[in-house]
């Protein structure tokens, strides 16, 4: 069975790493176009072309996948699997390949469809999310399920943790059900009604809400593309957080405690937020502790309702 693998991100490259270590030929590597990155704008590619080259797959970048895919028309598959590909796939390309499509998702379908599963269940206090496998269809992750498993969120993930953990999943299952594929065993169960997450973006952290979920709405949005705040005129970024566990009538987004052994405390509608990890405007990341070293943001201090970058 030839397999096209198409796929972009860094949560790709485990389950095409393990597709190639379970001897499944792979006869091409569809990916996203070299990005520029950085103040110099420098071409990078992508890591699943980083990781077709390391095993000597051949790569396809169309700018266009629907203007042009005779490339990957002329492979000749019998079967795509995608994986946070990027490009939204049509019925010509899908015909393609007599053993259908097959996407590997990051969430327990049919919640959290769409482009951003990771950030938002943790986002909305989730405990449990997971991969499922389905086969592939016009709709937005709509396709009838092959696989699923779950998978415990932590009260300390963050978006970056999380995502790697369900890559490892998602590789697992990938190959599982691509076996059964093989085998022509592949038995689907339709999905029921969902609903579609939208992407995520940079955003103020608001200290009105209960620390539970100002430490939630933090996580989810690390690394990237991150929450922040701004006090006295002091833009930071948050990286992680947790609950405190301190009572406080102080208004909300007031720093209760500057000390570096504390890290940052912040009051929030609903008890307060220890933020762990930072970084400021233009700096490197750091912990929280070595950034009050320098005194920048004292106790009494507040961070704005509404900061804008």
């Amino acid at each position: 069975m030839k397999i096209v693998f198409a796929g972009t991100p860094s949560f790709a490259v485990a389950p095409l790493k393990k597709l190639i270590a379970e001897g499944f030929a792979i006869a091409a590597v569809l990916t996203q176009p070299d990005k520029p990155q950085g103040r110099k704008g420098i071409l990078t590619p992508s890591p699943v072309k980083l990781a077709a080259q390391e095993a000597g797959i051949p790569v396809l970048q169309p700018e266009n996948l629907k203007a042009d895919f005779s490339d990957l028309a002329a492979v000749r598959a019998d079967a795509m699997v995608t994986c946070a590909y990027g490009q939204i796939l049509t019925q010509e390309v899908l015909d393609l390949f007599p053993l259908g499509v097959w996407n590997v998702h990051a969430s327990l379908l049919p919640a959290y469809r769409g482009a951003a599963p990771i950030p938002r269940c943790i986002m909305d206090g989730c405990r449990e999310t997971g991969v499922t496998v389905m086969k592939t269809e016009l709709g937005l992750d709509t396709g009838d399920i092959l696989l699923q498993r779950a998978l415990a969120v932590e009260d300390t993930d963050t978006c970056g943790t999380l995502t790697e953990k369900l890559s490892l999943l998602g590789a697992e299952l990938i190959a599982e059900g691509m076996k059964l594929v093989e085998a022509g065993k592949a038995q689907t169960t339709a999905q029921g009604e969902g609903f579609v997450c939208k992407k995520v973006a940079k955003a103020a952290a608001d200290f009105s809400r209960p620390a539970a979920e100002v430490s939630a709405f933090i996580r989810a949005l690390s690394p990237a593309p991150l929450a922040f705040g701004r006090a006295e005129g002091i833009l930071l970024n948050f990286i992680n957080a947790e609950i405190a566990d301190v009572e406080t009538d102080a208004p909300c987004g007031t720093i209760l405690s500057d000390r570096p052994s504390d890290g940052l405390i912040v009051a929030c509608g609903q008890g307060a937020v220890r933020v762990t990890e930072v970084q400021p405007a233009g700096g490197k990341k750091m912990r929280a502790s070595d950034f009050l070293n320098g005194r920048k943001l004292k106790k009494g201090m507040r961070f704005e309702d509404k900061p804008v970058l």
